[in-house]
């Protein structure tokens, strides 16, 4: 059979994904009438147009509200009660647009605004530190037909929040420094400068850079691509954010320098669907760039060398994350994880030679061209070298963004943020690892706690069931349904753990949640099923007690209450009487 191999967007259709948010932003969804033309325009197959619809959670069938608002649900810039009270306010269910079609409201994952919540978007608008005064002020500015761009301007204000900065934050890089250092160099002595300065991956993998560089470069392809991360989705993280607002140009210096050292004329900024926001700020910096010559045609004077960045916006799936996923939601189709091998750096991009790297990875290249390996290699720990980004959040009293070199204690981070009754840390959002006061001790570097750059802070007040119960909604959720441990599995981890919660759920529960969780980390075939388990097993080894006291004391409990099903029959037959209930 002859499958046809995909084929770049045209430089003259732009991306399904940008025509979907048009189209959801113009009908506020995708009418079906608009499913074909589309379609055809983009030379795409229908069924490919759908599939990808209904794959993102940010395009819809049915019509949304003329002001959708989405709360955060995450434990840290989350705070659902606050949505059941504007829905209260303006008399509609979540979920369900109001019968005048003026305003939606719902949940979603985590908006990567934790050091500022709790949080919500509207008409794709971050709205930050929300109250209870400023949900009735938002209820009447809805009521009155205000439109968005004339609501208050300080309820847009993100805040950047730069508690402690480090060798990146700290060290300034002038536009065109590190590529101008690049460039005087042949593209392999480059490779060898990142490979000696030890930097690895900043997504949470930490795969050694160079060598992703030196294995994309080696590998043959008709072109070549550098494609970069932005897809920030993991739960408590948002130091990408602070990236691309105040450092884009040292980002975009980064993605240009490795397209030298690969060989490709053509990188891509892959940003998550919360952070549209920032796109016009981009944009504005890529033209600044193009007028400096440090992209475009013949780039600082060097002839053979040309390099382009397009911008390409997701939707709202956490999947994205995963290189290969994210691989695919640019090549315009749903964001399903690929097998692997052959890996992006031969087979990536249509195909082709691929790097993907992480904002902060390309960020640190930059500098690391610059400066030199030597410079970077001084912080951190033999096998993790430089400094690491963090957003932490949660019980302390500064919230924010904190640059240490890699072999901090996490003891020394919690007392800089005013953690002082901490509990537990999540390390690494909720895929990383759930850690106990008795182990704060340890020191974050890849070869103790890696992390990606989440640091998620729990006082004693706190419910731990309650936040891996969050975390394992959140998996269930953003599962993409591609492997049955999986998809079946962290559905099923959230029932045992809702039964536990609820106050039904016995030894056996928690002994078979265990063997189930164990089963969905050993089988599953990408990141996020392989770490979905994670907080539960981390909450059994390290927390017992905490379920321990929610169970009951009793060999087997069902998972619905058979009692209360029985109500219709009760009521039909006309019975309440004892013998019509099973206790």
């Amino acid at each position: 059979m002859n499958v046809k191999k995909p084929e770049a967007p045209s430089s003259n259709r732009p991306h399904l994904l940008a025509c979907l948010h048009q189209l959801q932003h113009q009908f506020r969804h995708i009418p079906v009438n608009q499913i074909a033309p589309l379609a055809q325009t983009l030379e795409l197959p229908i069924a490919q147009v759908q599939s990808v619809i209904d794959f993102y959670s940010f395009f819809t069938r049915t019509p949304r509200g003329h002001y959708h608002l989405l709360f955060s649900n995450c434990t840290s810039c989350g705070d659902l009660q606050l949505m059941r009270e504007l829905c209260a306010l303006l008399k509609v269910q979540q979920g369900i647009t109001r019968t005048d079609g003026l305003v939606s409201i719902d949940e979603t994952a985590c908006i990567g605004m934790c050091d500022q919540g709790p949080a919500l978007l509207v008409n794709d608008q971050v709205i930050t530190h929300l109250s209870s005064e400023r949900l009735h002020a938002i209820a009447h500015l809805i009521e009155a037909h205000t439109p968005v761009d004339d609501w208050p301007s300080d309820y847009f204000v993100i805040q950047s929040n730069i508690r402690r900065t480090g060798l990146l934050l700290q060290t300034p890089l002038a536009q065109g420094a590190g590529l101008t250092a690049a460039l005087a160099q042949e593209s392999e002595a480059l490779i060898h400068t990142i490979k000696q300065s030890g930097l690895r991956g900043r997504g949470g993998a930490g795969f050694t850079t160079g060598l992703k560089w030196e294995f994309c470069r080696q590998a043959q392809g008709t072109a070549h691509y550098v494609v970069c991360n932005a897809d920030e989705g993991e739960p408590g993280t948002f130091k990408d954010r602070i990236l691309l607002s105040d450092h884009a140009h040292e980002l975009f210096e980064g993605m240009t320098v490795a397209g030298y050292a690969i060989g490709a004329h053509q990188g891509y900024l892959y940003l998550r669907g919360e952070y549209r926001y920032l796109v016009p700020h981009l944009e504005s910096i890529l033209a600044e760039r193009h007028e400096q010559h440090l992209l475009g045609q013949t780039i600082l004077g060097q002839g053979d060398f040309h390099f382009e960045i397009e911008i390409i916006v997701g939707a709202g799936a956490y999947i994205c994350g995963e290189e290969s996923a994210l691989l695919e939601s640019l090549e315009q189709k749903r964001g399903v994880p690929r097998v692997r091998p052959p890996f992006p750096v031969t087979h990536g991009y249509l195909e082709q030679p691929t790097v993907v790297n992480n904002v902060e990875t390309l960020v640190a290249a930059a500098h690391i061209a610059a400066q030199g390996a030597a410079w970077f290699k001084a912080q951190g720990t033999e096998k993790s070298a430089g400094s690491k980004l963090l957003s932490i959040s949660g019980d302390c009293k500064t919230a924010g963004i904190y640059e240490y070199p890699f072999g901090v204690t996490l003891q020394h981070v919690l007392d800089d943020c005013g953690a002082i009754d901490a509990e537990a840390v999540q390390v690494g959002g909720p895929s990383g690892t759930l850690v106990s006061k008795a182990d704060f001790a340890r020191t974050l570097a890849f070869e103790d706690l890696a992390t990606g750059g989440s640091i998620m802070i729990y006082g004693a007040h706190q419910d731990l069931l309650k936040v891996v119960r969050n975390f394992t909604h959140f998996f269930a959720h953003e599962s993409c349904g591609f492997c049955t441990p999986c998809r079946v599995g962290t559905p099923l981890l959230r029932k045992y753990l809702d039964k536990i919660a609820a106050g039904h759920g016995t030894a056996y529960d928690r002994e078979e949640m265990a063997r189930l969780a164990k089963l969905v980390k050993k089988r599953s075939h990408c990141g996020l099923g392989q770490t979905a388990a994670n907080p539960i097993l981390d909450l059994l080894q390290h927390f017992p007690e905490v379920c321990e006291k929610r169970l009951m004391l009793k060999d087997y409990e069902p998972f619905f209450d058979l009692d209360a099903a029985l109500e219709t029959t009760r009521q039909l037959s006309h019975r309440n009487d004892a013998e019509a209930h099973l206790a």
